[in-house]
Protein backbone atom coordinates (compact mmCIF):
# COMPACT_ATOMS: atom_id res chain seq x y z
CA UNK A 1 0.00 0.00 0.00
CA UNK A 2 2.83 2.48 0.57
CA UNK A 3 4.02 1.59 -2.93
CA UNK A 4 0.87 4.45 -4.18
CA UNK A 5 2.79 6.95 -2.67
CA UNK A 6 5.08 8.99 -3.77
CA UNK A 7 8.60 9.69 -1.86
CA UNK A 8 9.06 13.42 -2.31
CA UNK A 9 12.60 13.12 -1.76
CA UNK A 10 15.23 15.77 -0.08
CA UNK A 11 14.33 16.41 2.89
CA UNK A 12 11.05 15.81 3.02
CA UNK A 13 11.89 11.91 1.99
CA UNK A 14 10.29 9.28 3.81
CA UNK A 15 13.33 7.03 3.80
CA UNK A 16 16.45 9.16 4.82
CA UNK A 17 19.30 7.58 4.90
CA UNK A 18 21.39 6.74 8.67
CA UNK A 19 23.76 9.69 8.48
CA UNK A 20 20.41 12.00 7.26
CA UNK A 21 18.46 10.77 10.07
CA UNK A 22 20.85 11.06 13.22
CA UNK A 23 21.96 14.37 11.96
CA UNK A 24 18.39 15.73 11.35
CA UNK A 25 17.28 13.87 14.96
CA UNK A 26 20.32 15.59 16.97
CA UNK A 27 19.57 19.02 15.39
CA UNK A 28 15.86 18.89 16.29
CA UNK A 29 16.72 17.65 20.07
CA UNK A 30 18.65 20.35 20.72
CA UNK A 31 16.53 23.52 19.44
CA UNK A 32 13.74 23.84 21.53
CA UNK A 33 14.86 22.80 25.10
CA UNK A 34 13.68 24.96 27.65
CA UNK A 35 17.59 26.50 27.63
CA UNK A 36 17.57 26.78 23.79
CA UNK A 37 14.26 28.83 23.41
CA UNK A 38 15.19 31.13 26.54
CA UNK A 39 18.62 31.87 24.70
CA UNK A 40 17.34 32.91 21.38
CA UNK A 41 14.69 35.22 23.06
CA UNK A 42 17.11 36.66 25.27
CA UNK A 43 19.04 37.69 22.25
CA UNK A 44 15.83 38.82 20.30
CA UNK A 45 15.46 41.21 23.46
CA UNK A 46 18.96 42.42 23.40
CA UNK A 47 18.69 42.90 19.63
CA UNK A 48 15.74 45.20 20.24
CA UNK A 49 17.25 46.81 23.18
CA UNK A 50 19.87 47.71 21.11
CA UNK A 51 17.75 49.16 18.07
CA UNK A 52 15.65 50.83 20.55
CA UNK A 53 12.76 49.58 18.91
CA UNK A 54 9.60 48.97 20.55
CA UNK A 55 7.78 45.46 21.04
CA UNK A 56 6.39 45.05 17.92
CA UNK A 57 4.07 42.40 16.97
CA UNK A 58 3.16 41.75 13.32
CA UNK A 59 -0.39 39.89 12.86
CA UNK A 60 -0.60 38.11 9.58
CA UNK A 61 -4.44 38.37 8.89
CA UNK A 62 -6.36 36.37 5.96
CA UNK A 63 -10.00 37.52 5.88
CA UNK A 64 -11.17 34.17 4.69
CA UNK A 65 -10.04 32.19 6.98
CA UNK A 66 -12.11 31.11 10.27
CA UNK A 67 -9.05 31.36 12.79
CA UNK A 68 -8.08 34.70 11.47
CA UNK A 69 -11.53 35.90 12.47
CA UNK A 70 -11.46 34.74 15.51
CA UNK A 71 -7.87 36.56 16.20
CA UNK A 72 -9.66 39.53 14.82
CA UNK A 73 -11.79 39.59 17.65
CA UNK A 74 -8.55 40.30 20.34
CA UNK A 75 -6.87 42.52 18.22
CA UNK A 76 -7.72 45.75 19.82
CA UNK A 77 -8.13 44.05 23.20
CA UNK A 78 -3.83 43.51 23.19
CA UNK A 79 -3.24 46.56 21.80
CA UNK A 80 -4.89 48.40 24.98
CA UNK A 81 -3.47 46.35 27.80
CA UNK A 82 -0.15 45.32 26.63
CA UNK A 83 2.68 47.94 25.90
CA UNK A 84 3.30 47.03 22.29
CA UNK A 85 2.86 48.01 19.15
CA UNK A 86 1.04 45.93 16.73
CA UNK A 87 1.20 45.97 12.52
CA UNK A 88 -1.17 44.13 10.75
CA UNK A 89 -0.15 42.46 7.58
CA UNK A 90 -3.14 41.13 4.51
CA UNK A 91 -2.12 37.86 3.48
CA UNK A 92 -4.26 35.34 1.36
CA UNK A 93 -4.03 31.66 1.44
CA UNK A 94 -0.67 30.37 0.83
CA UNK A 95 0.03 28.39 -2.64
CA UNK A 96 2.86 26.19 -1.34
CA UNK A 97 4.03 22.76 -0.27
CA UNK A 98 3.31 23.69 3.44
CA UNK A 99 -0.63 23.77 2.81
CA UNK A 100 -1.43 20.08 1.57
CA UNK A 101 -5.45 20.58 1.28
CA UNK A 102 -6.37 23.96 1.29
CA UNK A 103 -10.24 23.89 0.61
CA UNK A 104 -10.07 21.11 3.27
CA UNK A 105 -8.63 23.92 5.47
CA UNK A 106 -10.96 26.28 4.91
CA UNK A 107 -13.64 24.29 5.51
CA UNK A 108 -12.19 23.00 8.83
CA UNK A 109 -11.55 26.75 10.06
CA UNK A 110 -14.99 27.47 9.62
CA UNK A 111 -16.33 24.17 11.18
CA UNK A 112 -13.69 24.55 14.27
CA UNK A 113 -13.84 28.06 14.65
CA UNK A 114 -17.70 27.76 15.86
CA UNK A 115 -16.99 25.19 17.55
CA UNK A 116 -14.01 26.50 19.80
CA UNK A 117 -15.59 30.66 19.75
CA UNK A 118 -17.94 30.45 22.75
CA UNK A 119 -15.73 28.84 25.14
CA UNK A 120 -13.08 32.14 24.33
CA UNK A 121 -15.80 34.58 25.02
CA UNK A 122 -15.80 34.99 21.06
CA UNK A 123 -18.61 34.53 18.19
CA UNK A 124 -18.19 32.88 15.27
CA UNK A 125 -21.83 31.94 13.69
CA UNK A 126 -22.20 28.42 12.04
CA UNK A 127 -21.05 28.97 8.70
CA UNK A 128 -21.02 25.67 6.16
CA UNK A 129 -21.07 27.69 2.77
CA UNK A 130 -17.48 29.69 1.85
CA UNK A 131 -17.69 33.25 1.71
CA UNK A 132 -18.51 35.32 -1.12
CA UNK A 133 -15.46 35.80 -3.23
CA UNK A 134 -16.67 39.42 -3.97
CA UNK A 135 -17.24 40.57 -0.73
CA UNK A 136 -13.63 38.96 -0.28
CA UNK A 137 -12.37 41.11 -2.39
CA UNK A 138 -14.74 44.09 -0.92
CA UNK A 139 -13.45 43.72 2.76
CA UNK A 140 -9.65 43.48 1.56
CA UNK A 141 -10.26 46.43 -0.42
CA UNK A 142 -11.57 48.48 3.10
CA UNK A 143 -8.83 47.34 5.09
CA UNK A 144 -6.34 47.55 2.07
CA UNK A 145 -7.24 51.31 2.34
CA UNK A 146 -6.45 51.81 6.03
CA UNK A 147 -2.78 51.55 7.38
CA UNK A 148 -1.04 51.93 10.51
CA UNK A 149 -2.95 51.55 13.67
CA UNK A 150 -6.35 52.45 12.19
CA UNK A 151 -6.10 48.99 10.52
CA UNK A 152 -5.59 47.08 13.61
CA UNK A 153 -8.62 49.14 14.57
CA UNK A 154 -10.72 48.51 11.17
CA UNK A 155 -10.30 44.75 11.20
CA UNK A 156 -12.67 43.54 13.04
CA UNK A 157 -15.61 45.28 12.04
CA UNK A 158 -14.63 44.74 8.83
CA UNK A 159 -14.39 40.91 9.53
CA UNK A 160 -17.89 40.59 11.24
CA UNK A 161 -19.54 41.91 8.45
CA UNK A 162 -17.83 40.02 5.96
CA UNK A 163 -18.75 36.30 8.31
CA UNK A 164 -22.05 37.59 8.78
CA UNK A 165 -22.56 38.58 5.03
CA UNK A 166 -23.68 41.73 6.13
CA UNK A 167 -23.61 43.83 2.50
CA UNK A 168 -24.84 47.19 3.72
CA UNK A 169 -22.10 47.11 6.85
CA UNK A 170 -19.26 46.35 4.28
CA UNK A 171 -20.32 48.75 2.01
CA UNK A 172 -21.19 52.13 5.20
CA UNK A 173 -17.38 50.56 6.43
CA UNK A 174 -16.05 51.31 2.73
CA UNK A 175 -17.89 54.45 3.01
CA UNK A 176 -15.71 55.28 6.27
CA UNK A 177 -12.58 53.97 5.21
CA UNK A 178 -12.64 54.00 1.98
CA UNK A 179 -12.31 51.09 -0.70
CA UNK A 180 -9.00 50.11 -2.70
CA UNK A 181 -8.62 49.19 -6.33
CA UNK A 182 -7.88 45.58 -7.27
CA UNK A 183 -3.94 46.81 -8.17
CA UNK A 184 -3.68 48.08 -4.93
CA UNK A 185 -5.42 45.04 -3.30
CA UNK A 186 -3.01 42.67 -5.06
CA UNK A 187 0.24 44.75 -3.79
CA UNK A 188 -0.68 44.84 -0.20
CA UNK A 189 -1.81 40.86 -0.38
CA UNK A 190 2.05 40.67 -2.57
CA UNK A 191 3.69 42.28 0.88
CA UNK A 192 1.82 40.78 3.10
CA UNK A 193 2.59 37.33 1.72
CA UNK A 194 6.39 38.13 1.21
CA UNK A 195 6.93 39.32 4.58
CA UNK A 196 5.58 35.91 6.08
CA UNK A 197 7.43 34.17 4.23
CA UNK A 198 10.31 35.67 5.03
CA UNK A 199 9.68 35.59 8.38
CA UNK A 200 9.20 31.99 7.33
CA UNK A 201 5.73 30.94 8.16
CA UNK A 202 2.44 30.44 5.95
CA UNK A 203 -0.70 30.54 7.64
CA UNK A 204 -3.62 33.21 8.48
CA UNK A 205 -4.09 34.12 11.82
CA UNK A 206 -0.66 34.21 12.76
CA UNK A 207 1.48 36.78 15.13
CA UNK A 208 5.06 37.14 15.35
CA UNK A 209 7.10 38.69 18.16
CA UNK A 210 11.19 37.97 18.48
CA UNK A 211 11.62 35.45 16.50
CA UNK A 212 8.59 32.99 17.00
CA UNK A 213 5.17 32.12 16.06
CA UNK A 214 1.95 32.27 17.77
CA UNK A 215 -1.18 30.67 15.89
CA UNK A 216 -4.30 32.27 16.80
CA UNK A 217 -6.11 32.43 19.60
CA UNK A 218 -5.24 28.48 20.34
CA UNK A 219 -1.49 30.06 21.27
CA UNK A 220 -2.28 33.41 21.90
CA UNK A 221 -1.71 32.18 25.95
CA UNK A 222 2.09 31.52 25.22
CA UNK A 223 2.47 34.82 23.73
CA UNK A 224 0.59 36.68 26.39
CA UNK A 225 2.73 34.72 29.06
CA UNK A 226 5.93 36.08 27.29
CA UNK A 227 4.76 39.55 27.10
CA UNK A 228 3.52 39.46 31.15
CA UNK A 229 7.37 38.21 31.74
CA UNK A 230 8.75 40.88 29.97
CA UNK A 231 6.72 43.24 32.37
CA UNK A 232 4.35 44.16 29.72
CA UNK A 233 0.73 43.39 30.80
CA UNK A 234 -1.01 46.68 31.93
CA UNK A 235 -3.55 44.54 33.50
CA UNK A 236 -0.97 42.25 35.36
CA UNK A 237 -3.01 39.68 37.44
CA UNK A 238 -6.09 39.71 35.18
CA UNK A 239 -7.49 36.61 33.26
CA UNK A 240 -5.44 35.80 30.03
CA UNK A 241 -7.11 37.49 27.00
CA UNK A 242 -7.09 34.05 25.35
CA UNK A 243 -6.52 31.66 28.16
CA UNK A 244 -5.12 27.50 27.77
CA UNK A 245 -8.29 25.37 27.18
CA UNK A 246 -8.37 22.15 29.66
CA UNK A 247 -9.98 19.31 29.68
CA UNK A 248 -13.33 19.16 31.81
CA UNK A 249 -15.92 15.94 31.21
CA UNK A 250 -17.47 16.35 34.56
CA UNK A 251 -18.09 13.75 37.51
CA UNK A 252 -20.70 11.55 35.33
CA UNK A 253 -19.49 8.19 33.66
CA UNK A 254 -20.47 7.35 29.99
CA UNK A 255 -21.53 3.60 29.88
CA UNK A 256 -19.72 2.91 26.80
CA UNK A 257 -22.27 3.74 24.20
CA UNK A 258 -20.07 6.92 23.28
CA UNK A 259 -17.46 5.83 21.52
CA UNK A 260 -14.12 8.11 20.81
CA UNK A 261 -11.68 7.56 18.06
CA UNK A 262 -8.56 8.62 17.80
CA UNK A 263 -6.46 8.99 14.75
CA UNK A 264 -2.21 8.94 15.20
CA UNK A 265 0.59 8.42 13.56
CA UNK A 266 3.91 7.17 14.62
CA UNK A 267 5.91 10.55 13.52
CA UNK A 268 3.83 13.01 14.41
CA UNK A 269 5.13 15.27 17.25
CA UNK A 270 1.40 16.54 18.35
CA UNK A 271 0.20 12.42 18.38
CA UNK A 272 3.80 12.16 20.92
CA UNK A 273 2.23 15.15 22.81
CA UNK A 274 -1.31 13.91 23.62
CA UNK A 275 -1.82 10.17 23.01
CA UNK A 276 -1.55 9.00 26.46
CA UNK A 277 -3.80 12.07 27.45
CA UNK A 278 -6.43 11.13 25.12
CA UNK A 279 -6.21 7.40 26.32
CA UNK A 280 -6.75 8.44 29.48
CA UNK A 281 -9.55 10.75 28.81
CA UNK A 282 -11.42 7.74 27.14
CA UNK A 283 -10.42 5.67 30.27
CA UNK A 284 -11.18 7.96 32.91
CA UNK A 285 -14.98 8.95 31.25
CA UNK A 286 -15.76 5.49 30.68
CA UNK A 287 -16.22 6.59 26.59
CA UNK A 288 -15.29 3.58 23.78
CA UNK A 289 -11.65 3.83 22.70
CA UNK A 290 -11.01 3.35 18.84
CA UNK A 291 -7.15 3.77 18.14
CA UNK A 292 -7.06 4.36 14.49
CA UNK A 293 -3.33 4.63 13.60
CA UNK A 294 -2.29 6.28 10.04
CA UNK A 295 0.44 6.74 8.02
CA UNK A 296 2.49 9.91 8.51
CA UNK A 297 1.89 12.18 5.86
CA UNK A 298 5.41 12.15 4.74
CA UNK A 299 5.45 8.42 3.90
CA UNK A 300 1.51 8.81 2.37
CA UNK A 301 2.86 11.47 -0.45
CA UNK A 302 1.59 15.05 1.38
CA UNK A 303 4.62 17.50 0.74
CA UNK A 304 6.60 19.25 3.49
CA UNK A 305 9.20 21.52 3.98
CA UNK A 306 11.54 22.33 6.79
CA UNK A 307 9.95 25.54 7.10
CA UNK A 308 7.20 23.41 8.43
CA UNK A 309 8.20 20.94 9.89
CA UNK A 310 10.96 23.29 12.42
CA UNK A 311 7.77 25.39 13.29
CA UNK A 312 5.57 22.30 14.17
CA UNK A 313 8.51 20.58 16.04
CA UNK A 314 8.66 23.96 18.04
CA UNK A 315 4.89 24.54 18.66
CA UNK A 316 4.91 20.89 19.79
CA UNK A 317 7.66 21.35 22.00
CA UNK A 318 5.93 24.51 23.70
CA UNK A 319 2.54 23.00 24.13
CA UNK A 320 4.46 19.77 25.62
CA UNK A 321 6.53 21.94 27.97
CA UNK A 322 2.89 23.58 29.22
CA UNK A 323 1.28 20.12 29.94
CA UNK A 324 4.79 18.78 31.66
CA UNK A 325 6.03 16.51 29.18
CA UNK A 326 9.72 15.90 29.13
CA UNK A 327 9.75 15.87 25.34
CA UNK A 328 12.12 16.65 22.85
CA UNK A 329 15.06 13.97 22.81
CA UNK A 330 14.22 12.80 19.35
CA UNK A 331 15.26 9.84 16.81
CA UNK A 332 13.34 10.09 14.16
CA UNK A 333 10.63 7.02 13.51
CA UNK A 334 9.79 8.53 9.87
CA UNK A 335 10.21 5.15 7.10
CA UNK A 336 11.04 1.93 7.81
CA UNK A 337 11.45 2.51 11.95
CA UNK A 338 7.46 2.98 11.80
CA UNK A 339 6.87 0.54 9.13
CA UNK A 340 8.66 -2.12 11.72
CA UNK A 341 6.34 -0.78 14.37
CA UNK A 342 3.24 -0.78 12.47
CA UNK A 343 3.62 -4.40 11.22
CA UNK A 344 3.43 -5.75 14.83
CA UNK A 345 0.50 -3.08 15.47
CA UNK A 346 -2.31 -6.56 13.92
CA UNK A 347 -0.44 -8.62 16.17
CA UNK A 348 -0.25 -6.17 19.43
CA UNK A 349 -3.74 -5.58 19.20
CA UNK A 350 -4.84 -9.36 19.05
CA UNK A 351 -3.00 -9.41 22.53
CA UNK A 352 -5.12 -6.60 23.63
CA UNK A 353 -1.58 -3.82 23.39
CA UNK A 354 -1.95 -1.76 20.50
CA UNK A 355 -2.49 1.20 22.41
CA UNK A 356 0.58 0.73 24.55
CA UNK A 357 2.35 -0.68 22.05
CA UNK A 358 2.07 2.81 19.81
CA UNK A 359 2.47 4.52 23.21
CA UNK A 360 5.44 3.28 24.24
CA UNK A 361 6.71 3.70 20.24
CA UNK A 362 6.01 7.87 20.47
CA UNK A 363 7.46 8.15 24.10
CA UNK A 364 10.71 6.26 22.81
CA UNK A 365 11.10 8.21 19.77
CA UNK A 366 10.06 11.97 20.84
CA UNK A 367 10.86 11.47 24.29
CA UNK A 368 13.51 9.08 25.04
CA UNK A 369 15.69 9.40 21.57
CA UNK A 370 15.71 5.68 21.08
CA UNK A 371 16.18 4.97 17.12
CA UNK A 372 13.75 2.15 16.37
CA UNK A 373 15.42 1.66 13.27
CA UNK A 374 17.33 -1.77 14.56
CA UNK A 375 15.81 -4.55 16.66
CA UNK A 376 17.69 -3.11 19.73
CA UNK A 377 15.72 0.05 20.09
CA UNK A 378 12.24 -1.84 18.77
CA UNK A 379 12.40 -4.13 21.57
CA UNK A 380 12.48 -1.80 24.00
CA UNK A 381 9.33 -0.38 22.50
CA UNK A 382 8.14 -3.52 22.50
CA UNK A 383 9.00 -4.75 26.09
CA UNK A 384 7.68 -1.59 27.36
CA UNK A 385 4.28 -2.39 25.87
CA UNK A 386 4.24 -5.98 27.98
CA UNK A 387 5.20 -7.55 24.66
CA UNK A 388 7.12 -10.47 24.61
CA UNK A 389 9.88 -9.99 21.86
CA UNK A 390 10.72 -13.29 20.81
CA UNK A 391 7.12 -13.69 19.57
CA UNK A 392 7.01 -10.14 18.47
CA UNK A 393 10.23 -10.70 16.09
CA UNK A 394 7.97 -13.31 14.49
CA UNK A 395 5.45 -11.30 13.50
CA UNK A 396 7.67 -8.21 12.06
CA UNK A 397 7.03 -7.27 8.93
CA UNK A 398 4.61 -9.27 8.16
CA UNK A 399 1.91 -7.92 5.71
CA UNK A 400 -1.83 -6.37 5.94
CA UNK A 401 -0.77 -3.40 8.35
CA UNK A 402 -0.95 -1.20 5.40
CA UNK A 403 -4.95 -2.29 4.25
CA UNK A 404 -5.38 -1.18 8.05
CA UNK A 405 -3.88 2.11 7.87
CA UNK A 406 -5.49 3.29 4.16
CA UNK A 407 -9.02 2.30 5.52
CA UNK A 408 -7.78 4.42 8.67
CA UNK A 409 -7.03 7.24 5.95
CA UNK A 410 -9.88 7.16 4.34
CA UNK A 411 -12.36 7.58 6.95
CA UNK A 412 -10.56 10.55 8.46
CA UNK A 413 -10.45 12.16 5.28
CA UNK A 414 -14.55 11.24 5.02
CA UNK A 415 -14.93 13.04 8.64
CA UNK A 416 -13.14 16.41 7.06
CA UNK A 417 -9.77 15.74 8.73
CA UNK A 418 -6.51 15.30 6.64
CA UNK A 419 -3.44 14.96 9.79
CA UNK A 420 -3.44 13.88 12.86
CA UNK A 421 -4.01 13.57 15.80
CA UNK A 422 -7.71 13.50 15.03
CA UNK A 423 -10.36 12.62 16.83
CA UNK A 424 -14.41 11.37 16.33
CA UNK A 425 -16.81 11.52 19.07
CA UNK A 426 -19.86 8.89 18.17
CA UNK A 427 -22.91 8.01 19.38
CA UNK A 428 -24.14 4.64 20.56
CA UNK A 429 -25.33 4.07 16.52
CA UNK A 430 -22.35 5.55 14.94
CA UNK A 431 -23.28 8.48 14.35
CA UNK A 432 -20.88 11.71 14.53
CA UNK A 433 -20.91 13.70 17.06
CA UNK A 434 -17.98 16.37 16.13
CA UNK A 435 -15.05 16.02 14.38
CA UNK A 436 -12.01 17.62 15.32
CA UNK A 437 -8.29 17.76 14.19
CA UNK A 438 -5.11 18.53 16.15
CA UNK A 439 -3.83 18.23 20.22
CA UNK A 440 -5.42 21.19 21.04
CA UNK A 441 -9.08 20.11 20.30
CA UNK A 442 -9.18 17.81 23.31
CA UNK A 443 -10.77 19.82 25.24
CA UNK A 444 -13.58 20.63 22.97
CA UNK A 445 -13.88 16.56 22.93
CA UNK A 446 -14.57 16.30 26.54
CA UNK A 447 -16.76 19.51 26.77
CA UNK A 448 -18.89 17.00 23.92
CA UNK A 449 -18.93 14.03 26.15
CA UNK A 450 -19.75 16.26 29.08
CA UNK A 451 -22.83 17.62 27.11
CA UNK A 452 -23.59 14.19 26.10
CA UNK A 453 -23.58 13.38 29.64
CA UNK A 454 -25.58 15.60 30.64
CA UNK A 455 -23.08 17.31 33.26
CA UNK A 456 -23.43 20.39 33.80
CA UNK A 457 -19.99 21.09 35.63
Amino acid sequence: MTEQFEDQGGLATSDPNRLVRWISSQVMSRLFTIKAVNKRRAAAERARCKKKQPHIIEYFHQLDDGYSHLAAQLLVKMADRYDIELVCHLVSTSVSKNVAEPEMLARLSRYDAHQIAPDYGLEFAEQNDALDPAQIKKAQGILTAVTGAKRVSAVEPVSRALWSNDISELDRLASEFGCASETEVDATLASGNARRGALKHYSGAMFYYGGEWYWGVDRLYHLEHRLGELGLDGDHGAPMLAPRQEPNWGAVRSDGSLILEIYVSLRSPYSAVIFDRAVQLARDSGVTLRVRPVLPMVMRGVPATPIKGLYIFMDAAREAQVLGIDYGKFSDPIGEPARRCYSLYPWAVTQGKGTELISSFLRHAFVLGVSTLADKGLRKVVEAAGLDWPIAKNHLGEPGWESLLEENRLVMYEAGCWGVPSFRLLDGSGMSIVNLWGQDRLWVIAREIRKQLQDPV
